[in-house]
């Protein structure tokens, strides 16, 4: 994933609005006034939210009729958590390490030795 494109799902998914709005879109296509019903603000204010959210890849706009519903696309979203899986595997090695030293000194205090003097 390019640190562009990486950049651009971090910023969509930076606005608890927009992470609603993905949300919500996760379960089915729905169309901007649907999209606007639990949100205190104009239908512009949330069309601009869905502009930063097609940029970003995470949604595309359909057409049915006269009607234009989003929907939501997951291929940023698997992208990035592919990106945060080395960070992932950092923090299990780390805690993993952490466990082994607290075992060590739990042994230690069991035994009345310090493991340091080991």
């Amino acid at each position: 994933m390019s640190t562009d494109r990486l950049s651009m799902t971090l910023q969509a998914l930076a606005d608890p609005t927009r992470r609603a709005i993905l949300a919500r879109l996760a379960t089915g296509e729905a169309t901007v006034n649907e999209l606007a019903e639990p949100f205190d603000m104009s239908l512009p204010a949330v069309s601009r939210h869905l502009k930063v959210l097609e940029r970003a890849g995470l949604v595309e706009q359909g057409r049915t009729a006269q009607f234009r519903p989003r929907k939501f696309r997951p291929e940023p979203l698997r992208d990035l958590a592919g990106w945060l899986e080395n960070y992932r595997r950092f923090w299990d090695e780390s805690f993993d390490r952490l466990d082994a030293y607290l075992k060590e000194l739990q042994k230690g205090e069991k035994h009345g030795s310090d493991p340091k003097d080991r």
